[in-house]
């Protein structure tokens, strides 16, 4: 029994594998789930962080975002799961000795829970004529729309994605957006929608004027999606680019 036990799991770690390959883009992200008692004090480590990386030249790098929950996420792209097992700060580490661990003690104090998990772009599903990209100059804004789903919905909510994605285009919208489906280290299934705007004022402006291209009928469409999610969150956040980073 144990012989078959570790048998599926490696059977399932290949076909996880084999599915998240074809996709274009993983990252790995770090999420800090920031108390808002704390922020101000963590704002500071994480520019002090920051400015250790620069000047020891951190061969990394990481956008960060910022939700209005006091989420922050570090978003790290992905070559393969090999990179996992790389030990990222040691160098690091070592060089600024204790100065290092203090600098995480203090971290630790400002959240109650962060962890790490992975998220894959899908292009198939994202709106983006263009050519998809994380960031636009000057649109650091972000609408963020979680769609969870189960499993066993999972094809009819891909489907209905889909055809949303066919109705933006056949009506030239555009209000453009980044899909990104969970991965490896999620405990539950969802879709995260991204789009990009100057601020507030401007996200609306778009919006209104998107309800009005696709007309009344976007409603049947927008169905093919609700009709197989189990729970939808709607977020705002921003890109940090003070607290994001890549190497000189």
């Amino acid at each position: 029994m144990k012989r078959i036990k570790s048998t599926f799991v490696i059977t399932l770690i290949l076909c996880f594998t084999f599915n998240v390959s074809q996709a274009q883009k993983m990252y790995n992200v770090h999420q800090d789930n920031v108390n808002p008692s704390m922020l101000m004090e963590y704002e500071k480590v994480a520019k002090e962080f920051n400015e250790a990386c620069v000047e020891h030249n951190f061969q990394g790098q990481w956008l960060t975002a910022t939700m209005d929950d006091f989420r922050y996420l570090y978003v790290s792209p992905m070559e393969n799961f090999a990179e996992l097992d790389k030990p990222l700060f040691a160098d690091m580490a070592k060089a600024m000795g204790d100065k290092f661990s203090e600098m995480f003690e203090r971290f630790d104090k400002c959240y109650d829970s962060h962890g790490n998990y992975i998220i894959v772009l899908d292009e198939e599903l994202s709106y983006m004529p263009d050519g998809i990209s994380q960031t636009q100059e000057g649109q650091d804004y972000r609408n963020y729309y979680f769609i969870h789903y189960t499993p066993q919905n999972a094809k009819k909510l891909k489907e209905g994605m889909k055809a949303v994605k066919d109705m933006f285009a056949s009506k030239g919208s555009k209000n453009y957006y980044r899909i990104y489906k969970t991965g490896f280290g999620n405990p539950s299934s969802y879709y995260m929608v991204a789009m990009s705007s100057k601020n507030a004022i401007d996200a609306a402006t778009k919006e209104k004027t998107n309800q009005e291209l696709l007309g009344p009928e976007r409603f049947e469409t927008f169905n093919k999606v609700m009709n197989y999610t189990s729970k939808m969150e709607e977020m705002t956040g921003e890109i940090r680019r003070d607290l994001s980073y890549s190497p000189k």
